[in-house]
């Protein structure tokens, strides 16, 4: 149970948000809402209320998100967050499902990452960079037969992605199809709400018969790895519904936004194309640019002083990852994109325990899929104009929901 908010004297409740800043500037898909830049120029920890009429905080400044992220007295379960987005689902979160490392603390969080965490090595990653070579290359290949005009989202920046977590997690290549339709009609704003429920209530029975599958018969992949461990069959399928979607919705929304954003930006997309020497720090450059996934939420365990604010027990904290990513504290000339940045520190994976698992794979994925689009389609342009590219604004992921891209000679 939530603990009631106490209290708080005139100082603590002075300034008060009354709802989240979501509006992205007009014309500007790329930008976080102004709002939130102003709140960090003022205080970078502020008092905010909540949709459920909870008084908690938002946190936006770099240093006060990473303290926070890295504070073991701030907790991850949902059950004791409010939810500070208008209009969500549940009022109160439930609990985190079985193998949802985002939502649960140690020392069940320190068992399911210990498991993982040797799965995920950058020399593992790594080793894996010939076959998402591979993947993009025949997707692209594909791309070429159909000619113009495609969708990315649909003909490149999921499959690839999907593909990937199909390989590491052992799914047979004759449901590859089948899994991969499940997960895009999850996110396809064209899907009804009806359509949604039950192509992610397929997947997760999916997970499940995969992985029990894989105790009757292991073979080479994370999921069989993960037999001869002591997770139940519960587990086990959580885990690996957990590992499908932290690897693929995020993924492939990286891909194709940075794609937009480099379409955008011609002289940042004319370097990545000059050769591979800048593709590590475009990548890098991106996530912190567009910090797709932009707000998370955590709780307090107790009374924790923090900006010489009081953050008291019970308390939800919204932190802003996309107005972090854009302190000008931490990074000069943060609304730029500049694929020459070193953008090291920036928080787009998140910091400490939770800190993004496979952010190694995520980082092969997109060094390999971006360079080889823009080598494969040097004239690679948009084929509507940006402002009719439809935006993930109501997702927590942000990104494209298609991307209508053209090449060759421009029509006379």
């Amino acid at each position: 149970m939530r603990q009631e908010t106490p209290a708080h004297s005139a100082e603590q409740t002075a300034q008060v948000v009354q709802e989240l800043p979501t509006a992205r500037p007009a014309g500007c898909p790329f930008d976080p809402p102004a709002a939130l830049a102003e709140l960090r120029e003022q205080q970078p920890l502020v008092r905010m209320r909540y949709p459920d009429g909870h008084l908690g905080w938002l946190a936006t400044g770099h240093s006060t998100v990473r303290a926070i992220a890295a504070d073991p007295r701030f907790s991850s379960r949902y059950e004791l967050m409010h939810s500070p987005f208008a209009g969500a689902e549940f009022t109160e979160l439930p609990p985190a499902p079985v193998g949802d490392l985002t939502g649960i603390d140690p020392p069940g969080h320190t068992r399911y990452r210990r498991l993982l965490a040797g799965k995920f090595t950058v020399r593992r990653m790594r080793e894996l960079t010939a076959r998402v070579e591979q993947i993009a290359a025949e997707h692209l290949d594909a791309m070429e037969r159909h000619g113009p005009v495609v969708d990315l989202v649909e003909a490149y920046a999921h499959p690839v992605p999907a593909l990937m977590i199909c390989e590491l997690l052992g799914v047979p290549e004759a449901d590859r199809e089948v899994f991969a339709w499940r997960a895009a009609a999850i996110s396809d704003p064209d899907s009804t709400l009806e359509q949604r429920i039950a192509a992610l209530t397929g997947l997760g029975e999916f997970v499940h018969e995969l992985a029990l599958a894989k105790r009757a018969a292991p073979t080479e992949d994370i999921l069989s790895d993960l037999t001869t461990t002591d997770l139940t069959d519960a587990e086990l399928a959580g885990l690996g519904g957990f590992l499908l979607a932290a690897g693929l919705d995020t993924t492939a929304n990286m891909i194709g936004l940075g794609t937009f954003a480099l379409l955008s930006h011609p002289g940042q997309a004319a370097a990545l194309r000059a050769g591979p020497a800048l593709a590590d720090s475009a990548v890098e450059e991106l996530l912190r640019y567009l910090s797709i996934a932009h707000t998370g939420v955590r709780a307090a365990l107790e009374d924790v002083e923090l900006d010489g604010r009081l953050i008291k027990a019970g308390e939800s904290v919204t932190v802003s990852i996309q107005a972090a990513n854009r302190d000008p504290a931490r990074f000069t000339d943060p609304g730029t994109l500049d694929l020459h940045r070193r953008a090291t520190g920036h928080l787009a994976f998140g910091h400490g325990i939770h800190q993004c698992l496979g952010q190694q794979l995520a980082r092969v994925e997109m060094r390999v899929a971006l360079q080889a689009l823009f080598t494969r389609f040097p004239d690679l342009r948009l084929a509507v104009p940006p402002g009719e590219v439809p935006l993930r604004t109501e997702a927590n992921i942000y990104g494209v929901h298609r991307l209508p891209v053209t090449w060759g000679e421009e029509p006379v």
